[in-house]
């Protein structure tokens, strides 16, 4: 068995997931990476960075595909885990079936929290790592025509923040990266192509990983990307609900990238 660090991270097919495995092969773990979409470059390019990489095709917002990533995992002591999977979901509401709202709470809650407190457990029985969590900076706003998606990240901010309260007495660490609006296939998969968010000028994947990363190996309970992401989250603060509710809405709802 190889005596190198080792490291899970979720959604990693692209985007940031892909960016913060980069990351972890580089500072020399071996990866265990997961995603519901197909690996077409990612393994190929973890690979060729010296990393020892398995991939597995899973879908995270089920308990038996949580159980296949753990399975792969075997025996192995996880020293990182990067929960980092997330599924988005654009357009109103009540245009929105069931299953499909379902799988955002399924994706971004519940199979979070299924992965992470077994690995959590075993972290804490050893004495020592960490955990990454994809939160957004969604989370600190009403999400007119992302209702779901950013209630999801509200439960996911506040998580993230409260367990690692819970763990503060141990060498185990949580931490919450909070992105904003991001360059990666997030907003296509979410049906937010036609609007403002969708088609404005986003962050540099790899930017907001650094910044993720080094924040996990500091041990911060959260990190912000971006001057402007920070100024937004400050902002909405000091505002109601319904007020960054009509902000939202300015920004996501359907057709408005087109005015």
């Amino acid at each position: 068995m190889s005596q190198r660090k080792f490291a899970i991270v979720t959604g990693a097919s692209s985007g940031i997931g892909l960016e913060l495995a980069k990351l972890a092969a580089e500072d020399g773990y071996d990866l265990l990476v997961a995603a519901d979409t197909p690996f077409v470059d990612a393994g190929p390019a973890l690979k060729d960075m010296g990393a020892e990489v398995q991939s597995i095709e899973c879908d995270l917002s089920t308990e038996q595909g949580v159980r296949q990533l753990l399975d792969a995992a075997g025996n192995r002591p996880i020293d990182v885990l990067v929960a980092n999977a997330g599924h988005g979901l654009g357009h109103a509401w009540l245009d929105q079936s069931v299953d499909e709202w379902r799988h955002v709470i399924d994706t971004n809650i519940t199979g979070t929290l299924l992965l992470i407190q077994p690995v959590l457990k075993t972290m804490v029985q050893r004495g020592e790592g960490r955990v990454l969590i994809t939160g957004s900076i969604a989370g600190h706003m009403a999400g007119s025509f992302q209702a779901v998606y950013n209630g999801s990240k509200a439960f996911v901010d506040s998580f993230a923040a409260a367990i690692g309260n819970e763990l503060k007495d141990t060498n185990v660490t949580i931490t919450c990266l909070k992105p904003g609006a991001t360059e990666t296939e997030f907003f296509h998969r979410a049906g937010l192509d036609d609007t403002k968010v969708g088609q404005a000028k986003k962050d540099d994947p790899a930017d907001v990983a650094k910044a993720g990363w080094d924040a996990m190996k500091s041990g911060d309970h959260a990190v912000i990307y971006g001057m402007k992401n920070k100024m937004q989250v400050a902002a909405a603060g000091v505002m109601t609900d319904a007020t960054t509710a009509e902000i939202h809405r300015k920004q996501a709802e359907p057709g408005s990238g087109d005015e």
